[in-house]
């Protein structure tokens, strides 16, 4: 594993961060806006990890975030633990058990979580996961048990010789079936379940308080045109759905905050596929519900889409409003964001931009393919493989 960054390298770091953060899109703080985001923190687990530097450095990115949904948050919870005490007491924390895994199998399993800073942020109620009831998972083997069948069959064949084989019955060990003989033809449930956890952000005095759902997921990883475009269209589903029972669901505005995996380093074709997948998605729906996915479209004051990735090759994370309160911007109001210093607008913090120009003198694009690997390689594991990506709404 490469070298991290050296005490110096962090203070190059830190002091060309602190000049102008604006230039690198870590959003700042400003009066009468509340900011909303999702990191990835890669394997954020055991405390011992990541040196000071490290928890001073990703502390200091969450301190500039009213509320905040973390992917991949490990079993153990000293380094989360060591993250809320380098922020401070202004800041609480509600997560999720693993999810992903069996306990005790190995797999994907993680925890999901929302940071939140609690002088601007209130938890209410409601902390639950997303998942589809037995009788839709019965309804979709029934009407696709052609097509499930000989994935079903290759795979009781394999386990009934893994169990011959753990009983010393047959000396060869069975080979797995590969991935692709295993793949699901249709949607069953989420590898992950997302967590959903209710909100309250109150404005000025006499204002009715920003009331909503909001939704941490981590979707699965593979073949864009499968796994990660199953659970994004069953997760779009759930959430449109229920955002659509007006005067049923707990708060009827949700907010989807979450690495979705989801292919999209082609901006003209991935968009063109993503709406054509998902049926469109930013528009308002027949239940009246606006539906907006604003990283989807270009920023007016960006030349590309937003990469989320610290490759920045990709937009694997999103965040998505589904609203029913005219105050969540709308997809109509994407070709004018940043236009008020408290928003609506939308970004990306780009960290590796502003390793590139506090270490290198040069930006991140400027460096050879082998420079860009070798310079990656110091800090995808130890501060993290995806950047934070933010959403600044006007506090009412």
């Amino acid at each position: 594993m490469a070298d991290q960054f050296t005490t110096a390298e962090w203070e190059k770091i830190n002091s060309t961060l602190a000049e102008d953060p604006g230039k690198f899109g870590l959003p700042v703080r400003r009066y009468g806006s509340a900011v909303l985001g999702s990191f990835n923190i890669r394997k954020l687990g055991t405390a011992s990890n990541r040196n000071s530097h490290v928890w001073r450095f990703l502390a200091h990115i969450c301190s500039h975030f009213d509320l905040i949904a973390v992917q991949e948050i490990m079993d153990n919870l000293s380094g989360l633990r060591r993250l809320l005490c380098e922020l401070g007491p202004d800041f609480g924390v509600i997560i999720s058990d693993i999810t992903g895994a069996f306990p005790g199998n190995r797999g994907l399993a993680e925890r999901l979580g929302f940071i939140y800073n609690k002088r601007i942020v209130e938890r209410t109620e409601i902390a639950t996961d997303i998942t589809y009831d037995r009788t839709e998972i019965l309804k979709t083997l029934a009407l696709n048990r052609a097509a499930i069948n000989p994935v079903m069959e290759r795979y009781g064949v394999y386990l009934e010789e893994r169990q011959k084989y753990d009983n010393g019955e047959i000396a060869e060990k069975p080979k797995k079936p590969s991935a692709s003989k295993l793949r699901m033809p249709v949607f069953l449930s989420f590898i992950r379940q997302p967590c959903c956890v209710s909100f309250r952000i109150q404005g000025h005095p006499g204002t009715a308080p920003y009331e909503f759902m909001a939704v941490n997921a981590h979707l699965n990883y593979g073949d864009p045109n499968h796994d990660p475009i199953q659970e994004f269209t069953a997760l779009m589903r759930w959430i449109v759905e229920r955002a659509g029972q007006k005067g049923k669901a707990y708060y009827p505005d949700f907010i989807l905050l979450g690495d979705l995996n989801l292919d999209f380093d082609d901006p003209v074709k991935d968009k063109a596929r993503l709406e054509n997948d998902i049926k469109g998605l930013n528009k308002v729906t027949n239940e009246g519900v606006s539906v907006n996915f604003p990283f989807l479209d270009q920023h007016p004051g960006c030349q590309d889409v937003f990469r989320t990735n610290a490759r920045l090759t990709e937009t694997f994370d999103q965040i998505g409003l589904f609203s029913r309160d005219p105050r969540f911007p709308t997809y109509l109001q994407n070709p004018s964001m940043g236009q008020s210093p408290v928003g609506p607008d939308y970004g990306v913090f780009n960290f590796t931009e502003l390793f590139a120009r506090a270490l290198k003198g040069e930006s991140f694009a400027a460096l050879s393919n082998a420079q860009q690997s070798d310079f990656y390689q110091r800090f995808q594991y130890k501060v993290s493989d995806h950047m934070p990506l933010w959403l600044r709404i006007p506090l009412p």
